[in-house]
């Protein structure tokens, strides 16, 4: 165990002798959180929607005062009026709005004779989340406008909907935590397990371990417990700092922090377990630092950090099922977005620890106790 600890020690001392490796691990990170949280959190506000009113009739008024009244609460909308649809038309194409709304001639004669007038909206698809956004927000306007004549028309038996919502709204920054607190731990191991492990075996610093009696079991242990603390503490540093900006107080509960420590520690765990497997058999520095953009793609984005699984197409789901990127967000959801007891995170413990022992287990064979 001695010799197992004076491995770990090592590490750490050099670890803490660059402080410009443990901020690189945590800021990316952490500078992704708030960029992205703030960037594709929001919803859609000030967009330019071209107003064509080629009708003037009351039925027209009444929807650009929809549209003011929109412009004036929410802001989806910012009207701006057009003579001309084919001016508007060219508009949306080159950019200059985001949409257009075409009132046609004689709409508000059609609409009191009850012949179900149709207005136009030209909207740019190419941005497929604007497009929609604009859809979903005319749509609403619309169902308003239509509600009086509907009421007339109801049935007297009619089904209603209610929406109950569990949660508070959620922003995306909040939503993108869990995420932004596993990828802090897999840069962490990457770049303060997986490089330096290659680097001290270009250096010669393994040669150094292979004359002393420290065996291949106590070398992978001793390395792998290092690596595993450098991710606790860069994934702890960010459920810290995470949830600050984002406003969850609740994280700082003491069951709350017992649940999402000892995620953190099987996180760290199975990271590490993991890149070590990957780099056990590497000699070539530049082999890491190669994976580096591979693996961040193939584990981060199928986890469902971003976007959720079930919009995955199937040959994706497998990979998220094996994943455990998938696991740490999920259990870090449970914890910091749902306060869900430990149910929620139990199944995502045990898949990340036996992930991580399994690691272990493969590594130590397939590791070189020879130059």
């Amino acid at each position: 165990m001695n010799r197992m600890f004076a491995i770990i020690e090592r590490e750490m001392r050099k670890f803490f002798r660059s402080p410009t490796l443990m901020v690189t691990a945590m800021i990316f990170p952490l500078v992704q959180l708030v960029i992205l949280g703030n960037a594709f959190g929001g919803k859609i506000r000030d967009a330019r929607v071209a107003i064509v009113d080629e009708d003037h009739g009351p039925q027209a008024a009444r929807i650009i005062e929809a549209f003011r009244s929109v412009q004036a609460n929410i802001r989806t909308f910012v009207p701006v009026s057009y003579a001309d649809e084919v001016h508007a038309r060219e508009d949306v194409r080159q950019g200059k709005l985001e949409g257009a709304l075409i009132i046609p001639p004689q709409f508000s004669r059609r609409f009191y004779a009850g012949e179900n007038p149709q207005l136009g909206m030209v909207v740019d698809n190419s941005d497929q989340f604007m497009s929609s956004s604009l859809e979903d927000e005319m749509k609403s306007l619309v169902d308003a406008l239509n509600q009086p004549a509907a009421s007339a028309q109801r049935m007297a038996n009619s089904v209603a909907l209610e929406i109950v919502e569990l949660y508070p709204y959620i922003e995306y920054m909040k939503y993108l935590l869990p995420g932004a607190v596993s990828l802090a731990m897999f840069v962490s191991v990457m770049i303060g397990g997986g490089m330096l492990y290659i680097d001290d075996k270009a250096r010669g610093v393994h040669e150094g371990y292979l004359v002393t009696p420290i065996t291949g079991l106590e070398m992978v242990l001793g390395l792998n417990l290092a690596g595993a603390i450098k991710a606790i503490l860069a994934g702890c540093t960010l459920v810290i700092l995470g949830s600050l900006i984002a406003g969850l107080g609740s994280s700082f509960q003491p069951e709350r922090i017992l649940q999402w420590f000892l995620l953190v520690c099987a996180t760290s765990f199975a990271f590490n377990g993991m890149m070590f497997l990957l780099m056990v058999r590497v000699e070539d520095p530049l082999v890491p630092r190669a994976m580096f953009g591979i693996l961040n793609t193939l584990l981060y984005f199928p986890s469902g950090a971003i976007y959720p699984v079930q919009a995955f197409p199937p040959w994706l789901r497998y990979i998220s099922y094996v994943d455990p990127f998938s696991y740490a967000v999920h259990g870090l959801k449970a914890t910091l977005l749902k306060d869900a007891s430990w149910a929620a995170c139990s199944q995502d413990l045990l898949f990340l620890a036996l992930f991580g022992f399994v690691s272990l287990a493969i590594s130590v064979p397939l590791f070189k106790r020879t130059l």
